[in-house]
């Protein structure tokens, strides 16, 4: 049989290869009555003509363009039908789509970024926020070093929400806290006692807004303060001593919570 549609007509395995429709779509289009062959051989199969691949072409742009098989069976059949009042609604909902997924785009680089880099800050912010000791290459390091852990992600995660706004906010929350933990320290609180207690859960807390911290990870963070040097020097720049005096406090709660602060583990 030819390739026209002009005598003979085509068949469907021939219209879904010109087409680049699948059989499946054809025979159910032709089975709801949108689109249906117009000829029959006479061994009883169904050829397409010429207005029948029309109707078709048309049948496919509608429907590529976001419009449902019953909306287009109206644009199509229904000479009362407003169909550029159909087209310009679904401009509009196709609108709001790319917007919508150009927002997600924006929001997967966002979060790539976050994972390759920590924080989304530059150099300036980062120094206007934690201050001009702070030093911006701190994030690469880290993510060198804890770039493959759950809880790199949910840092990343987590930084790819914020803006210089927003790390304000916990900049500010970590050193209100370390400012009561230097107060504390200075007006003899003991470790296990409450109000000890009350400042280990709020080291948590605040810790939150990097990943979450259980109690084991807790004291693995208070031996880092207390016998790394860099840790060490900043708390102690607070108040003397104080790096070895959170660890104590953190152990004692620890104990109290069934953790044994010899065996924990980063967990």
């Amino acid at each position: 049989m030819g390739d026209t549609a002009d005598a003979d007509g085509l068949t469907v395995g021939q219209v879904s290869a010109r087409l680049g429709v699948t059989v499946r779509a054809l025979h159910h289009w032709d089975e709801i009555g949108l689109a249906r062959p117009s000829l029959r051989t006479a061994a009883g199969y169904r050829l397409y003509t010429a207005d029948d691949l029309e109707r078709l072409h048309r049948v496919i742009v509608y429907r590529e363009i976001g419009l449902g098989l019953d909306r287009i069976r109206t644009v199509l059949d229904d000479s009362t039908a407003d169909v550029p009042g159909a087209l310009r609604a679904q401009r509009a909902q196709v609108a709001e789509r790319i917007d919508r997924l150009q927002r997600l785009t924006a929001g997967l680089d966002r979060m790539i970024d976050a994972h390759e880099r920590g924080l989304l800050l530059t150099a300036e912010q980062q120094a206007a926020i934690f201050g001009p000791d702070w030093d911006p290459d701190r994030t690469a390091q880290a993510r060198q070093r804890y770039g493959h852990t759950e809880q790199w992600s949910q840092y990343a995660e987590r930084s790819a929400t914020r803006g210089p706004e927003e790390w304000q906010a916990v900049a500010d929350a970590v050193a209100a806290f370390e400012r009561d933990l230097g107060a504390a320290m200075g007006a003899g609180v003991t470790p296990g006692s409450p109000e000890a207690d009350h400042l280990v859960e709020r080291h948590r807390e605040v810790f939150a807004a990097y990943f979450p911290l259980t109690r084991e990870m807790q004291v693995c963070l208070g031996r880092r303060f207390e016998t790394e040097p860099g840790f060490a020097a900043h708390y102690d720049g607070i108040r003397p001593g104080l790096a070895g005096w959170f660890r104590r406090i953190v152990d004692a709660s620890a104990r109290a919570h069934g953790v044994d602060p010899d065996t924990a583990t980063w967990k």
